[in-house]
């Protein structure tokens, strides 16, 4: 088996292996029957994994709980950052260039560690990141305010521990999940991420008004340093080329201490695929139907993280009758449209996956006479997959033009504080639901690369987000806040045709890639 099947089944495909231990054989004469597309999709379905569904949802939230460190470690140090200049004796400006590199390393990080999660294993990047993350929250707690040099290393080092995370769940979540239950899982995902931006603020502000700044980091230390037990505890291996379904048994290295999911349906005899060579994440950068969501998705972020970084400044010279406290409080509105956001658009994945999977096997058994056509409809080859994610991100992509558009009017014009954040949840509500939708048709499109795929998706909207984060104030300040936003919100409308894009260029890359796969084979 040469490197160019390697290289192709890298590139597409999904292993699956043989039937799960236990599993009965089917005899010959029922063979011979053709079995309803409904049961031929559960049957497929099920062999993916064996886990089962409550376990599934165990090993996600793990997940989530060890990525909410990504945007946690990020968002709790913004409100302390005027006592640490005071403290190290330096400007803001300064001091906010540790956000600036902590933002680089936090799009060049995953890159890394997502490369070697899809070729080494989820639970060692796992374990790995979080060790570096608890050792530099260590260093930071004590780092002495004389070396503000040592400041930003650590920042760096918090960023290359931290920021990979979110790139790790969602390739345990292609490793195990099915298309038909990815966005249900990826809504139960994003809880996590999104605990960062919701609450970080207040508890960073909290923590550096009552103990001092320096507890911010022991805080993040001893958090991390738990979650590092609780997986080293209790998280399973995924990647399938090490586990297969999961019924593959492991090294020692990739078994949890206290196996909690998938005890008695594990075995020695599982046939595994031999490990692919280790590829450059950026060639996916080069499949157009993914550089088009990469960018369409990027742009929102880009948008969506201008909002939350200008909350402070822009609500302090809104409304001056609020204090630190009061402000963080603040960020709670838009926090808490993304998680209800989040878990709606979750269900909603799913439910448009099964209903146009039942539609078109519908249309198929009543246009065709071989009853295995049906079947043949509905599978991942055929199934359109873009049209099935991307069918309602049009509406939200509206909602969140209009929501754009009028929060900053709302904040020029000095209306009610209520307006704001009202604009704010629904912000948060629109825009989750159309970033989670095009993650979660990322992982459909390049299964096998879940972790890399993630990870370009974080370079791409972090550099799009730094960009723009980059110039927000300088807009603000030459075209007012309600012109700001309203640019904002037309770029985020001009985006549409992407989406259209997305559904008529995307059959056509898979069938190419398809096509490289079948001839390296």
């Amino acid at each position: 088996m040469g490197p160019d099947h390697h290289s192709a089944v890298e590139e597409h495909g999904e292993y699956l292996p043989g039937p799960v231990p236990g599993t009965p054989l089917v005899s010959k004469e029922d063979d011979k029957k053709p079995a309803a597309p409904s049961e031929q999709a559960e049957r497929q379905e099920g062999d993916y994994s064996i886990y089962t569904l409550s376990e599934k949802w165990v090993i996600v939230s793990m997940a989530s709980l060890a990525a909410l460190f990504s945007p946690l470690t990020a968002n709790i140090y913004l409100p302390a950052i005027p006592t640490i200049a005071t403290a190290f004796d330096k400007s803001i400006e300064l001091i906010n260039l540790t956000v600036t590199v902590y933002m680089v390393l936090q799009g060049v990080a995953p890159m890394f560690w997502g490369t070697l999660a899809d070729r080494l294993g989820r639970r060692p990047a796992f374990l790995a990141c979080l060790l570096v993350l608890s050792a530099a929250c260590t260093g930071l707690a004590l780092v002495p305010t004389s070396d503000y040099w040592l400041l930003m290393f650590l920042r760096c080092t918090q960023a290359a521990g931290s920021a990979s995370t979110v790139a790790l769940g969602a390739g345990v979540i292609g490793d195990i999940a099915t298309r038909a239950e990815r966005g249900g899982f990826f809504g139960l995902f994003a809880l996590g991420p999104q605990f960062g931006p919701t609450f970080g603020p207040v508890i960073g502000g909290a923590l550096a008004q009552t103990v001092g700044w320096r507890w911010i980091f022991w805080f993040l230390c001893i958090l991390s340093a738990a979650c590092f037990v609780a997986m080293l505890t209790f998280l399973p291996e995924t990647l399938r080329r090490l586990v297969g379904d999961g019924s593959a048994i492991p090294s020692k290295i990739y078994r949890p201490l206290i196996p909690l999911v998938g005890r008695g349906r594990q075995n020695t005899g599982v046939d595994l695929p031999p490990p692919p060579p280790l590829s450059n994440p950026l060639r996916i950068l080069t499949y157009l139907d993914v550089m088009n969501l990469l960018v369409f998705n990027g742009i929102l972020y880009s948008i969506f993280y201008a909002v939350t970084a200008t909350i402070s400044t822009l609500f302090q010279s809104t409304y001056p009758f609020l204090n630190e406290i009061d402000i963080g409080l603040c960020f709670l509105a838009i926090g808490g449209g993304t998680i209800i956001g989040g878990l709606v658009t979750g269900k909603l994945l799913d439910r448009d996956y099964r209903l146009m999977k039942e539609k078109i096997a519908r249309e198929a058994s009543a246009s065709a006479e071989d009853p295995a056509r049906p079947d043949d409809a509905t599978k991942d080859d055929n199934f359109p997959i873009e049209r099935a994610r991307m069918r309602v991100v049009p509406l939200h992509l509206i909602a969140y033009t209009v929501c754009c558009a009028s929060y900053g009017w709302c904040l020029e014009k000095k209306v009610s504080m209520a307006a704001p954040l009202v604009l704010q949840i629904v912000l948060g509500i629109s825009g989750i639901a159309v970033m989670n939708s095009v993650q979660t048709l990322l992982i459909d499109l390049l299964p096998a690369q879940g972790s890399s795929v993630s990870a370009c998706n974080n370079l791409v909207r972090c550099s799009l987000g730094a960009a723009t984060v980059s110039v927000i104030d300088l807009s603000l300040n030459a075209l007012g806040t309600g012109w700001t936003y309203l640019l904002l919100g037309g770029i985020s409308l001009a985006t549409m045709p992407m989406i259209w894009f997305a559904v008529w260029v995307g059959p056509r890359c898979q069938a190419e890639r398809r096509a490289r796969q079948d001839n390296a084979t």
